[in-house]
């Protein structure tokens, strides 16, 4: 089972936008951040200390599921939602973006990927088929179909060879998706026609859901940002859209800013391991020192439990010793995080002020380079101007 349906009117195809998805286990309100548990774990974190966090939906990796414990096993167990007992909807991820990380130790042929194990060595064929085999017996709520995926920098020919199998790979994972919605991903690197054949293309075959693939893997965030606002011109306003491998607190607002629905990213977890805390102003390392005597919250506007029974000291010196504790409270912030996030975007679209919001949020949030988060709030308040000079029309609300 799965629909979709707005709940706010956007002005535009890049506009931000809410809206609801319904799945077999329970209802998604969108923009959402999903927290990736890529072998069916969030690290650190019990499924239920995930769901007190406000996540509505999780990510697994069908690719790796597949490699160790085993698709089959994981059927057999009742699926991936009991085998880990998060009760909540699951989307996968199919393991197309392993064509591009795991690129030496993989070759693509149009039979499918061709991957020695990073496990083992073991030699598999992981082909379009096979990849909707695994999601089936995970008994996820979304899939994705396989998809070849290129760096940014590749030439032409390759790029356009990428798209057109991806497309071609897309058709045979319909054929073996049996019930489980599976989204269409558009690909075509940072070329502005190749990213818009690619849309219109995949159009025809209905998909109940749309994927923004190959972004997020080195391109500039000026390609990132006019290939996510080019494909969502081309794409229905009646389907999601999952902007994929995406997940610091700016690029959420400029997402949501351009229509992207849907967003999933190691990046909260990942640096919550290493001391890294997203708060109201910014990003804080918890190691540095001056946090050894700060009998306070690292972030005073947070509501998880890292900050709600903790102080900053304490945390501060969890991570000096290398506690596991403080792992899970600096991942649950991050998470939470996010969550608060999304909801705030969420509100400020419902109430007609997002434009506001999202100055604002990047005017404070501070970045490795001041600069780009200057440059950023200045586009944001020229937007804001243009829009509500005389004579002009709504536009995006990007």
């Amino acid at each position: 089972m799965f629909r979709f349906q707005l709940t706010s009117t956007p002005q535009a195809p890049t506009s931000p936008r809410t809206g609801e998805f319904e799945t077999s286990h329970g209802a998604v309100e969108t923009p959402v951040f999903m927290p990736v548990g890529t072998l069916a774990a969030v690290k650190t974190l019990l499924p239920s200390e995930v769901a007190e966090t406000g996540a509505q939906i999780i990510l697994v990796n069908a690719y790796h599921l597949y490699l160790r414990p085993g698709h089959e096993l994981i059927g057999s167990l009742g699926g991936v939602h009991r085998f880990m007992q998060w009760h909540g909807p699951i989307l996968s991820d199919s393991g197309g973006f392993q064509v591009f990380s795991l690129d030496a130790l993989s070759k693509v042929t149009e039979e499918g990927l061709h991957a020695k194990s990073h496990i083992d060595g073991s030699p598999h064929l992981y082909t379009p088929e096979l990849a909707m085999e695994v999601q089936r017996s995970l008994g996820v709520d979304i899939a994705m179909p396989l998809d070849h995926l290129v760096a940014p920098e590749s030439p032409a020919a390759k790029a356009r060879e990428a798209a057109e199998r991806t497309i071609r790979w897309y058709e045979r994972c319909r054929e073996s998706a049996g019930d489980t919605p599976t989204f269409a991903i558009v690909q075509g690197g940072v070329d502005p026609d190749l990213r818009r054949w690619h849309a219109r293309s995949l159009l025809s075959l209905d998909p109940p859901g749309f994927s923004i693939g190959g972004l997020s893997v080195g391109e500039s965030k000026d390609d990132m940002w006019a290939m996510t606002a080019l494909v969502n011109e081309e794409l229905p306003v009646d389907r999601p859209r999952y902007l994929m491998g995406v997940g610091s607190p700016e690029d959420l607002v400029n997402g949501v800013a351009r229509g992207v629905d849907m967003f999933d990213c190691v990046l909260p977890t990942r640096l919550g391991r290493n001391g890294a805390l997203f708060i109201g102003d910014g990003r804080v390392n918890i190691t540095n020192a001056h946090f050894a005597q700060q009998d306070a919250p690292v972030d005073d506007e947070c509501d998880a439990i890292c900050c709600r029974e903790f102080s900053a000291a304490y945390l501060h010196h969890l991570f000096r010793n290398t506690e596991m504790l403080g792992y899970r409270l600096a991942t649950i912030h991050n998470i939470r995080y996010l969550v608060r996030l999304m909801d705030r975007m969420r509100g400020a679209i419902r109430e007609g002020d997002f434009d506001d919001f999202a100055a604002d949020f990047l005017g404070r949030y501070r970045a490795a380079d001041p600069q780009v988060r200057a440059e950023q709030r200045a586009k944001w308040e020229r937007r804001t101007r243009q829009r509500s000079s005389p004579g002009n029309a709504p536009g995006p609300g990007g």
